[in-house]
């Protein structure tokens, strides 16, 4: 995410629209209320479900309900364009639709101390929803958010497809389930002290963690966790709070691990103390998916200070030592024979070349011989999906047995994949789900955790694996490269066409989405395509009534390491989309503001649209050089719009910053974002923020370059993600009144918005309109590229000079 000082000169203004700001709580976040033991009357937004109380010593409760009381609200296209899939039947619906049979299986535990425990099946990288998820069980349940205590789930294979993090569905897909689960918990708690106060449950109230009776009684819910269990799997109905009751929903509160993020007490993998278990590393090869051919020196590599294991596995050589610095060492000092990689002869210009060739052509045919057109192509290099934390993990591989920690977020995937690897049964593998420090869809792979299985397997001793930063940049997992070619047709006042064809190299779904639409195809709008073009269908539309519309995928060359990075194919979609939107609202003598304004149907989108066009007074006088960009981007139900201002001109362009990529500067964002409820409306605006970094670095600076199968950058030094000296100025983000009764997705949602509306503002304030990005990447690369032999290269010395 970015840094949310943005360099100590920032003006941020974080603003809730109809959002309940903290009603009927205590300065610390608690109910000050109570809430009564009557069951409410069934109704849209107190919906009746079924709950279980499961058998155990203290009180254990999950949920279990039918698809169609979960089914989401779908979104009804309107105006002259046919809905495109999305907008029937999108990826979180799909995703959501998989959870459903298993989402019995989730439980939460009330103990005997008041607090309650559950374990998370979703790996929380950073994103804020062990906090959501606390939030949920503290509404239903009426207990504090301090007094829950949220874990992450190890692999439970039983869960099919309910432990997989990604395409924003995490909040989406348990909203319900863990609600379910903690109203079921309370209810069983009112009927417990009932029996103990001897009055009817109806007449009792909770609040903070205490049922109390009108004479005066009162008991904990620690006092009746025992009484509360049952030795049997009771059924019980339960209804849920209405909207306008909530008073943990929708109330901004800080994240849960805040104080042991910023007092160092967070423990992620590499923090884990694992008996025997030493740091490793690989010796990785110089051009993609190399391979080992030999070894020269491995008697002279063992005989290095501290070096224990020297071992060849399928992607290098991996050294075990008592220290990563003599990891370091011994990789730099090893002596391999490299066999060619799937890249070798590869560089941007042959891969550009390759996509050229796979575009599909446009297939809609002339509507009007008088109408006009206006057509655009795009290029989008490759981007890096590394996370500020190294991937990392531990591995201890026994003989008939197999440990693994690390962070990932398709763990099933993983236990199974690793299992396949030691040639043991899936029940032989544990998977511990770790804090992950980042992800952007980097964790949905578990390449580090395969390699540490794969290593400790050969050296028959416990491993703490972790990349080097240059092995992710070089090896690692990258956002493919991609053109985009847009053509609209008009006539007067009407678009009566917009075709977008999209030509990506293949983007690898082998984390566990395939497997999820091969179970749910029967349900999918999208007839018989494969797994890309389904989640590229399921993910991408036109928000704008364009008459035909089209949306084609063509994928090629599957030699590289590719992963989902955040928001997938939208960033790239809906920069060309929006890029070529202004330039038909340009050739049609329209305002670009009003002529999306004009031609959007979705009154949340229009919404999203008016509210940063006011807040960011859009079209005031800029200064030559200087302009403003609007975009807006919806999905998976939810909706986002950006308004930036951009500087072009000379001085701020050519300003030096030591190490730095310079170029443009985006001075001001405006940011209003509807998710439906914003379960934390202050976790949303962090992810928005992180986003609008995202949408910055790829649109502007962030991008890599590759030269006969080697990627030429090698570490976050000469990768110019956005930094605190390129952040914009002025941040403000709008959190929209909740339009639904139900979250969107959110994690990824400004992303692409954010893109495009830097790429529009580019335009506007230099009279051209962007075709390649980022925009600096035809540039002299401004940095020396690494050596590929060491494959790393040696630690710096030099950290005090480099501060500023």
């Amino acid at each position: 995410m970015g840094d949310r000082s943005l360099g100590g000169q920032s003006s941020e203004k974080l603003s809730f629209e109809g959002q309940p700001q903290g009603v009927g709580r205590s300065p610390g976040g608690e109910p000050s209320g109570e809430r009564s033991g009557r069951q409410g009357t069934s109704g849209i937004g107190r919906r009746r479900f079924l709950g279980y109380v499961l058998a155990a010593p203290t009180l254990a409760v999950a949920a279990q309900f039918a698809e169609a009381e979960l089914a989401p609200e779908r979104a009804q296209a309107a105006g002259l364009s046919v809905p495109e899939p999305s907008q029937i039947y999108d990826l979180t619906d799909m995703l959501t639709d998989a959870t459903l049979p298993t989402s019995g299986l989730i439980s939460i535990q009330l103990n005997t101390d008041g607090t309650a425990t559950f374990a998370l099946p979703r790996a929380e990288v950073g994103q804020g929803i062990t906090t959501s998820s606390a939030m949920l069980i503290a509404e239903e349940l009426d207990l504090p958010v301090a007094d829950i205590r949220i874990t992450l789930a190890d692999a439970r294979p039983e869960l099919l497809f309910n432990q997989l993090t990604g395409a924003s569905n995490t909040t989406v897909s348990t909203y319900t389930p863990i609600r379910v689960a903690a109203a079921t918990a309370r209810q069983r708690l009112l009927a417990a002290a009932a029996a103990q106060f001897g009055v009817p449950a109806d007449t009792l109230t909770t609040a903070a963690g205490v049922v109390s009776s009108p004479g005066g009684q009162s008991a904990t819910y620690g006092s009746l966790a025992v009484a509360a269990a049952s030795t049997v799997v009771l059924q019980i109905p339960v209804t849920l709070k209405e909207q306008s009751a909530f008073t943990v929903i929708g109330t901004p509160q800080n994240r849960i691990d805040a104080l042991d993020i910023v007092t160092g007490r967070k423990q992620f993998a590499m923090d884990l103390s694992v008996p025997g278990a030493l740091p490793t590393m690989v010796c990785r090869p110089p051009t993609v998916n190399g391979t080992v051919v030999s070894v020269q020196n491995q008697a002279a590599i063992l005989a290095m200070p501290g070096v224990t294991d020297v071992a060849t596995i399928p992607t290098g050589v991996a050294v075990r030592a008592q220290t990563f610095g003599q990891c370091i060492d011994a990789v730099r000092a090893l002596q391999v024979t490299w066999g060619p990689g799937t890249e070798d002869a590869s560089s941007d210009a042959t891969v550009l070349a390759e996509l050229q060739a796979a575009q599909l052509p446009f297939v809609v045919p002339a509507v009007n011989l008088l109408a006009q057109t206006v057509q655009a192509s795009f290029s989008f290099a490759f981007a890096s999906n590394t996370a500020l934390e190294p991937n990392c993990a531990i591995a201890d591989v026994q003989p008939g047995q197999a440990t693994v920690w690390g962070a990932m977020k398709s763990p099933i995937v993983a236990q199974g994949a690793i299992a396949a690897a030691l040639g043991l049964p899936v029940s032989a593998v544990t998977v511990h789900v770790t804090q992950g420090g980042g992800s952007f869809g980097r964790k949905l792979f578990f390449d580090a955790a395969l390699e540490a299985a794969r290593i400790s397997q050969a050296m028959g001793k416990p491993v703490k694996l972790m990349w080097h930063r240059t092995d992710e940049f070089r090896q690692g997992r990258t956002h493919p490269m991609s053109i985009d070619s847009v053509r609209a047709t008009y006539l007067l006042d009407q678009v009566l066409s917009f075709e977008q064809v999209h030509a990506s190299v293949a983007t690898d779904f082998s984390h566990g989405l395939g497997e999820v639409i091969t179970a749910l195809v029967a349900k999918l709008p999208v007839g018989d395509i494969g797994f890309s073009e389904t989640i590229f269908e399921l993910s991408q539309q036109t928000p704008y009534s364009f008459g035909v519309t089209t949306q084609l995928l063509s994928e090629v060359d599957k030699g590289f390491n590719t992963g989902s990075m955040r928001n997938i194919y939208s960033p790239n979609v809906r920069c060309a989309q929006e890029l070529v939107v202004d330039q038909l609202a340009a050739a049609m003598g329209k305002d670009a503001y009003q002529f999306r304004r004009a031609n959007l149907t979705d009154p949340r989108a229009i919404a999203v649209l008016e509210k940063v066009a006011q807040l960011g007074s859009w079209g005031r006088t800029m200064a030559p050089g200087t302009a403003q960009g609007i975009a807006v981007h919806p999905e998976y139900h939810s909706v986002a719009a950006m308004l930036v201002e951009i500087d072009c001109t000379p001085a701020t362009v050519g300003r030096q910053i030591p190490d730095a990529c310079t170029g443009p500067r985006v001075t001001k964002v405006v940011c209003a974002v509807d998710v439906g409820i914003a379960v934390n409306p202050l976790g949303l605006q962090a992810q928005m923020m992180g986003g609008i970094m995202d949408g910055i670095a790829i649109a502007l600076t962030a991008g890599l370059h590759l030269d006969n199968g080697v990627f030429q950058e090698g570490s976050w030094d000469n990768y110019f993600y956005t930094r605190q000296w390129n952040s914009p100025p002025e941040l403000e983000i709008v959190v929209m009144p909740s339009t639904s009764g139900n979250p969107g997705g959110a994690g990824e949602l400004a992303v692409a918005s954010a893109m495009a509306a830097v790429a529009c503002a580019y335009g506007r304030a230099t009279g051209t309109m962007p075709t390649s990005f980022p925009i600096n990447q035809s540039a002299p690369l401004g940095f020396t590229p690494l050596p590929t032999t060491p494959p790393i290269p040696q630690s710096p010395v030099d950290g005090l000079t480099r501060a500023y």
